[in-house]
């Protein structure tokens, strides 16, 4: 397994700490619930399908995938799909976010889904992979993707 791994900094605004990393026996399931979850993307124009998926503190995975629309500004991001639902259906801390498109290491997410995840999920981990190759990931916690997230107005 590729893994890529960075030691957050907790910001002024955030010092919450990150959770352990979920061990490979929870993380190859959000995986291919993510790579499920790419087959039913909307993405017309730009044929890039990316699947994602939430894994909740019970173990419930919430899943979802990129939608294009032809006003590129209201397309959505998978992790958003999935962290919406999330946050819609459940009541639960969020533990992980998978993410998997056919891309060399995996898509990283966007920068509004780095906001909405160190919002909502600071304490997670986000795991990336190629669809090609589902088995090798990399592993970052939420805050090394952004760090000294904007968090209080």
């Amino acid at each position: 397994m590729s893994k890529a791994r960075s030691s957050p900094t907790p910001g002024p605004r955030n010092r919450s700490r990150t959770a352990p990393e979920p061990p490979p026996a929870k993380v190859q399931p959000l995986l291919r619930a993510a790579l499920e979850a790419r087959h039913r993307a909307r993405a017309p124009w730009s044929r890039f399908r990316v699947g994602a998926a939430v894994l909740t503190r019970s173990g419930r995975i919430f899943t979802g995938a990129n939608v294009e629309s032809a006003s590129f500004g209201l397309t959505c991001c998978a992790e958003r799909v999935a962290l919406f639902k999330t946050l819609t259906e459940c009541n639960e801390s969020i533990v992980a976010v998978a993410v998997v498109a056919r891309l060399p290491g995996g898509p990283t997410p966007c920068g509004a889904c780095r906001q909405l995840l160190a919002e909502y999920a600071s304490t997670a981990w986000v795991f990336l992979a190629d669809s090609r190759s589902p088995r090798r990931y990399r592993a970052f916690p939420v805050r090394a993707l952004l760090p000294e997230a904007f968090l209080r107005f």
